[in-house]
């Protein structure tokens, strides 16, 4: 038997460049190619099958929406039950194997996709989710190989964390899988997020029915697939694609349902606590919630702040990924003499962004993912162009012929609650609103009553007195929190990421905090020597 086990620290992954001329370039275009001109059928995995319904739907390409990926096969009710029944079936096994076992098969997870798979997970990222290079690098490669590798690590932690034992008795804490499956509900827009949703409760033991974005299919089909490769048993990370209101119904329906990992809107979210609890006598334990939901993300500047900085945190936080980042800054506070200033390069910085195929690398933004999100901002921008609260200062274009494209849009509002401001839009869309100098602590109040989310923000200063005063007025109005910096692009085991109020249970992925949740503990006392007369000394004579 081997001592005590340690685990190799965890290293974030290193970015590539994909410069001209660098190998991981022309690996990613061969890539591309390769799979633009090879469309997949995507079926179910469920307990190791692979299982083909014959009730397809189009995965298509955002910004070339009339080429399609792959035809993806739906569950019904069936084979939602097989998959609940693959689950359990693999939960004993699974739960029960050494945890340094487990985590063995996730870091082998990590050195595949570092290694022979990036290139397959990053070409399938920007053709099926319209992403960059960049964009894709940054989450379907570093960032899954991040959560991978230091959630081994913060399992580690968890497992060597131990009660004291007092003389002639050891005392000891088991972490247990659930009692049950996890149900993983994943977003088209980090593949990451399905990765790791899915792999961060199987990792402390737990079985999983995974049922990821229409939008995302071909993505999170590679990869369960990797997962597979790296040696993950079947039946213990299931597969399924379909109507989530279906699927949804099918799993809240088990009374073995242990608990549910999402990231997706606040409504949705929302729908999950009341249909659970409606449910709560059926299931055997009482499920963990955890989630992820919306954001309303802000930068708010003080008079001192850096004017060079601030413009470009507004563009990058703004308009990387089309603004389909939970994270994206989407509303902007900026004292008049800042705005002065700032205006005029931010407005030409914004006009002269690239935007189109993503497979052309001059291109700093790719399309939205879909008709239903072009329509959506398409209507937030058409509404403030003839709003007599709003300006359009840049951008404004919006061009569905060949794909979903938006430009990058500056609106600046004339009331600080005006729609734009206020509501979710998730695209290329930021609002800008001019305060008064004078009214640095009032806009803070506004900054944080405006909106009922809190998932992440940024404060632009250079005054340390200003920084300060930010820091606490907006203490619960952002779950990650910047200083002189965009409000995206947290890092695994930097920033753990996570937001409260409307924004979800702030259980922050990339933390211990979040795989705590997936683990039920058993306090076990063993005595060496136990007594054998039920008297106490006290009760001995006068």
């Amino acid at each position: 038997m081997s001592g005590n086990v340690k685990v190799p620290p965890p290293i974030n992954e290193p970015v590539l460049s994909y410069a001209p001329g660098t190998p991981e370039r022309a690996a990613l275009k061969t890539r591309l190619s390769e799979m633009s001109a090879s469309p997949v059928e995507i079926p179910l995995v469920i307990g190791g099958q692979e299982i083909k319904t014959g009730d397809t739907f189009d995965v298509i390409v955002p910004h070339q929406h009339g080429q399609v990926l792959a035809k993806a096969h739906r569950a019904g009710p069936d084979e939602v039950v097989k998959a609940i029944d693959a689950a359990a079936q693999a939960h004993h096994d699974w739960s029960s194997m050494r945890w340094e076992d487990r985590a063995a098969i996730f870091l082998r997870a990590a050195e595949l996709l570092a290694g022979p798979w990036r290139q397959i997970l990053n070409a399938s990222t920007m053709l099926c989710q319209s992403k960059t290079s960049h964009q894709a690098e940054i989450d379907a490669a570093c960032e899954m190989v991040d959560f991978l590798r230091f959630n081994v690590h913060f399992a580690e932690r968890i497992y060597a964390e131990q009660p004291v034992s007092d003389r002639g008795m050891w005392n000891r804490s088991e972490y247990r899988a659930l009692e049950g499956f996890i149900y993983a509900i994943t977003p088209f827009n980090f593949t990451s997020i399905g990765g790791n949703l899915s792999s961060a409760p199987a990792m402390m033991g737990n079985t999983v029915v995974w049922k990821p974005a229409h939008s995302a299919m071909l993505s999170n089909y590679y990869m369960a697939k990797l997962f597979q490769e790296a040696g993950v048993p079947d039946g213990v990370i299931n597969l399924v694609s379909g109507q989530a209101r279906e699927i949804t119904k099918e799993v809240f329906a088990s009374p073995s349902f242990a608990g549910v990992h999402f990231t997706g809107s606040t409504g949705v979210f929302n729908s999950f606590w009341r249909d659970i609890g409606a449910n709560i006598a059926n299931y055997r334990t009482y499920p963990r919630i955890v989630g992820e939901t919306g954001g309303k993300d802000f930068i708010v500047a003080h008079p001192s702040a850096d004017p060079d900085a601030l413009v470009t945190a507004i563009v990058r936080g703004s308009f990387e990924y089309q603004g389909q980042k939970c994270s994206a800054a989407s509303r902007v506070y900026v004292p008049k003499s800042l705005w002065a200033e700032i205006q005029g390069p931010l407005v030409e910085v914004v006009e002269g962004i690239t935007m189109g195929d993503p497979t052309d690398f001059t291109n700093f933004m790719g399309a939205v993912i879909d008709r239903a999100a072009f329509d959506k901002i398409k209507g937030y921008i058409d509404r403030a162009r003839e709003s007599d609260d709003a300006d359009i200062l840049a951008g404004g274009e919006c061009d569905d012929s060949v794909g979903f494209f938006v430009r990058p849009t500056i609106i600046l509002s004339k009331t600080p609650k005006y729609e734009s401001m206020c509501d979710e839009i998730f695209g290329p869309v930021v609002t800008v609103f001019v305060y008064d100098d004078a009214d640095w602590s009032r806009t803070l109040d506004l900054v944080n009553t405006t909106s009922p989310y809190a998932l992440t923000g940024a404060v632009f200063a250079r005054d340390r007195r200003a920084t300060r005063e930010a820091m606490d007025a907006l203490r619960h109005a952002a779950g990650n929190f910047y200083v002189n910096d965009k409000p995206t692009g947290a890092v695994v085991g930097q920033q753990p990421f996570g937001g409260a109020r409307a924004s979800g249970t702030n259980d922050k992925a990339g933390s211990a905090l979040n795989l705590l949740r997936w683990i039920s503990a058993r306090s076990i006392k063993e005595t060496f020597v136990p007594p054998t007369d039920y008297r106490y000394p006290f009760m001995g004579g006068k």
